[in-house]
């Protein structure tokens, strides 16, 4: 049930992905530049920078609209200073959330998501109240079907720590950060293309819910995603489909 609840779930975001093509854009265009201002232009020395521009690529923005963010964040043109913020708190049933943010005003950002968690059944939580439930980590999800014996070998002569199976036949690969890039590498060499290929915050264990707390849970999750300033949105919860 869990698996097939994991695969849903990635289903389910791709999903939303798709339909708020604009506001990924937006998400993609400020990780551009927060990476461009804290690492540099050069993507050959700034690998934060360079899995940016991968999602860029991804969601197919034109060139010239990273080059023009990157600029921006190194000073060559006028652009938006952002800062980088994490909210964490608790959902339907206890599950966990955290809320990855970058604003322009701190102040605004806070009372939203305040707002979101207060309104529709959460609570928000202090720095450190769940993040420990998490593991921040390079995560690879393949589609059941897959060869697992070759992702198997290929992950694992790559670096990757660990490759897990889900109930319906998805393939997870885990894999350190620092080791991101070299796992991807090898994996799209072997011709094997991962469904979701990302640094993530991944649950280390998860809530199971379904009918009406699966559904506030989902309204949840939906409003905070919708929040302008929310970048990346993690939990722990399994919902039902």
């Amino acid at each position: 049930m869990a698996g097939h609840s994991k695969w849903a779930n990635i289903q389910h975001r791709k999903g939303r992905q798709d339909e708020k093509r604009g506001k990924v854009w937006t998400r993609v265009i400020r990780e551009i530049t927060v990476a461009a201002r804290q690492g540099g232009a050069d993507l050959a020395m700034n690998p934060r920078l360079r899995l940016a521009v991968d999602k860029a690529k991804a969601v197919n923005m034109p060139a010239d609209t990273v080059k023009k963010n990157i600029d921006k964040a190194t000073g060559n043109l006028e652009g938006v200073s952002y800062e980088e913020i994490r909210y964490e708190g608790y959902g339907i049933g206890g599950a966990a959330i955290i809320v990855d943010c970058m604003t322009d005003n701190r102040v605004r950002t806070v009372a939203e998501v305040r707002h979101a968690f207060s309104k529709y059944g959460g609570n928000m939580g202090t720095e450190g109240s769940v993040a420990f439930q998490f593991k921040h980590c390079g995560q690879f999800v393949f589609a059941p079907g897959t060869n697992e014996d070759k992702v198997m070998e290929v992950a694992l002569d790559a670096g990757a720590d660990d490759v897990l199976t889900d109930a319906d036949g998805a393939i997870e690969v885990l894999c350190a950060v620092p080791q991101f890039e070299a796992v991807q590498a090898a994996l799209e060499a072997a011709g094997l293309k991962a469904e979701i290929a990302e640094v993530t915050m991944r649950a280390e264990n998860t809530i199971e819910l379904a009918g009406d707390d699966a559904q506030r849970m989902q309204k949840l999750l939906d409003i905070i995603e919708d929040l302008d300033d929310v970048q990346d949105l993690f939990h722990n919860a399994e919902i039902a489909a």
